[in-house]
């Protein structure tokens, strides 16, 4: 491509990049799992000031020695909403571009065999089947570099090219 072209003229041909190995896949994980602690550390703080709220509004009183964080501490319906925090966090970007900020870190996307955008089911299915990335092994014995997740999700993570991963306007299939 010449330097007189935008990035809004680059239209790439998404089903036509190589699958993502396990090193990749790994380095976007570690990179994911910086963003991700900020994102539950960020939803945990919503939780303790609606808690703080409803103390100060009398709805709900401490014990004698309690801090706000021991209402939410040990709670399964805590519990349950950090984890849809965390899938809705994974799903929503794979749904929307197909990449984390790690995988645009590393060059990465997640897509359908036709280089079609992933469904909400399907991000779903990738971020509860992966379990904990260690889906990604899978990888390591697969000829075709699927992940356990990808298998499950009916979908690829490919590497793109520079030119490829600095574009905003994936087809919204």
């Amino acid at each position: 491509m010449s330097d007189s072209h935008s990035s809004e003229d680059f239209s790439p041909e998404i089903s036509a990049f190589p699958r993502a190995g396990f090193w990749r896949r790994i380095g976007a994980i570690i990179y994911d799992l910086l963003v991700v602690a900020a994102v539950i550390m960020f939803a945990a703080g919503a939780v303790l000031a609606l808690v703080s709220g409803l103390i100060a509004l009398d709805i709900i009183t401490l014990a004698e020695h309690q801090d706000h964080a021991s209402v939410v501490q040990g709670n399964p319906l805590f519990t349950l909403y950090i984890i849809a925090v965390i899938l809705l966090f994974y799903a929503g970007f794979w749904r929307r571009g197909g990449q984390t900020l790690g995988m645009r870190a590393w060059r990465m996307r997640v897509q359908n065999a036709d280089g079609s955008r992933i469904s909400w089911k399907q991000g779903f299915i990738r971020a509860l089947s992966a379990l904990f990335g260690l889906g990604n092994l899978w990888v390591l014995f697969s000829r075709d570099k699927l992940a356990l997740q990808d298998r499950l999700a009916q979908c690829e993570v490919v590497v793109l090219s520079a030119e490829a991963n600095q574009y905003k306007n994936w087809k919204r299939k």
